[in-house]
């Protein structure tokens, strides 16, 4: 198992309780859940990847089981790892989706690669 299958489908379902439009692409040694063709979150091991707004990053992270994605080895601005105690309750989980879909209209894209 590359990723938490559980966590996945319980973040499919949150995305699809808030009637979001979504697509899956495996990254990163996990899945990412990508809306309006931008990266808004995913499931990396045991971990959910969010990301939301940056100027927000510095308080959120203070939450319990809330670290900074360090996927490269450096911090990535406006990406975070929360790990099961931080979304072991519904409601947790939820609240990081809705910070997440908050976020993605702002969010760049990334620049698509050409062939």
């Amino acid at each position: 198992m590359a990723y938490n299958e559980f966590l996945a489908d319980r973040v499919r379902g949150s995305l699809k309780d808030n009637k979001t439009t979504f697509e899956e692409k495996k990254m990163f040694g996990g899945i990412c859940f990508l809306v309006d063709e931008k990266m808004c979150l995913g499931v990396i091991k045991d971990d959910l990847m969010v990301r939301l707004d940056p100027e927000i990053q510095d308080k959120v992270i203070e939450e319990k089981g809330c670290r900074i994605m360090d996927f490269t080895k450096r911090p990535m601005k406006g990406y975070l790892y929360v790990d099961q105690e931080g979304v072991d309750m519904d409601d947790d989980l939820d609240r990081w989706v809705k910070r997440c879909l908050e976020f993605n209209p702002k969010a760049k894209s990334s620049k698509k690669k050409k062939n």
